[in-house]
Order: C-alpha cells, then structure tokens, then sequence
C-alpha cells in the first residue's frame, strides 16, 4: 500500500486536490473581508475585480508551489501555505492602512482599473516573497 501513496501520480492528484481546495476555502475568506461579491461584479464585466480575484488566486496558486516543492509531507504543504495565506490577507489588510485617501475595495467595486491592476501585482509580488521564505 506504500508503493500506491509513494507513487507520483497520486501525489500530484493528492496535492492538485488540496490545493484546489484550499484556493476555494481562502478565496471564500477573501470574499468575507471585502465589501463587494467577486463573482457578482465579474459577471457584470468588473475588470477591476477580475485583476484582483485573479492575483489572489496566482497568489495562492504560487504560495503553494513553494509550499509542495519545499515540504516532505501533504500536510506539511498544506500548513505552510496555510501560513503564507494568512501573511497574503495581511498583505491586503497593510494595503488598505497604507491608502488612507480612499478605500480599496470602493475603487475596486467602481471597477478602477488602476487599483485592481496594483492590487494584482501586490499579490502576485507578496506570494513570490512568502513563497521564499516558506
């Protein structure tokens, strides 16, 4: 039975399964702690918030490459990239305190362009820095 979770294969699946997973879980987070609904204003053509759903979901994707490439065990990857989701929220919340003449989310819900386009790059960029140190 050893050989069957030694295998390649299942690995791969094990961890593509969990990563989807946790990308569910955590983008469901993210969608808590922001004022609009992702999905709702994507379907309406928020380009804005496309951009940023999109860095969430590379920042995640990314964090847990590392996380798979540096850890021994599926539960190992899954508490690191656990922990590099929880630096990523943090990584919005920072943003949000260091823009004090406007809010985030309402430019990005008015679809700003602009916002959304820096609020990908800061995700995309903070899950390189997170993925290094995990």
């Amino acid at each position: 039975m050893n050989q069957f979770w030694e295998n390649e294969f299942v690995q791969t699946a094990a961890y593509f399964s969990v990563v989807i997973l946790c990308i569910v879980v955590f983008l469901t987070i993210f969608e808590l702690v922001t004022k609009y609904n992702n999905w709702d204003e994507i379907q309406k053509g928020n380009l804005a918030v496309a951009m940023t759903t999109g860095g969430k979901i590379f920042g995640i994707a990314n964090v847990f490459r590392f996380s798979i490439g540096q850890h021994d065990t599926l539960l190992e990857m899954v508490g690191w990239g656990m922990f590099g989701f929880i630096l990523l929220l943090l990584g919005y919340f920072i943003y949000e305190f260091l823009t004090p003449k406007f809010r985030i989310d309402d430019e990005i819900q008015n679809d700003n362009r602009a916002v959304g386009f820096i609020s990908m790059v800061i995700s995309i960029g903070l899950s390189y820095v997170i993925g290094a140190g995990i």
